[in-house]
């Protein structure tokens, strides 16, 4: 698994030569409420287990939880489930709020 600092995240999804990953939203849902990135797919950690065939194995797929851990658990899990291209955005949506959008609600 990879790991991407929220700045590097930013960067890739300015940079419109390159293709846009999953960004997958594993918090809950009154978190993902208070904030998110914008396009964001939401899956809660505990739903990702049934709701895995809604993902693509070949997919470039970026794990966002509240500061990295519990994304870095999807993350381990989606690669032992067949996924090859996942990556962990290290610090979780905390760190993308105080180092990229300072607008962001931070909880």
């Amino acid at each position: 698994m990879l790991h991407l600092s929220a700045p590097e995240l930013q960067s890739w999804l300015e940079d419109e030569s390159r293709p846009r990953p999953v960004l997958l939203d594993v918090r809950e849902g009154w978190e993902f409420g208070t904030c998110h990135i914008g396009g964001s797919t939401h899956m809660p950690m505990n739903s990702v287990p049934v709701r895995l065939g809604e993902l693509d194995e070949e997919a470039r797929i970026v794990c966002v939880c509240h500061h990295g851990v519990r994304s870095m658990h999807v993350a381990h899990y989606l690669e032992r489930n067949g996924f090859r291209d996942v990556i962990n955005l290290t610090g979780g949506i905390h760190a993308w709020a105080v180092q990229v959008d300072p607008s962001m609600p931070q909880y």
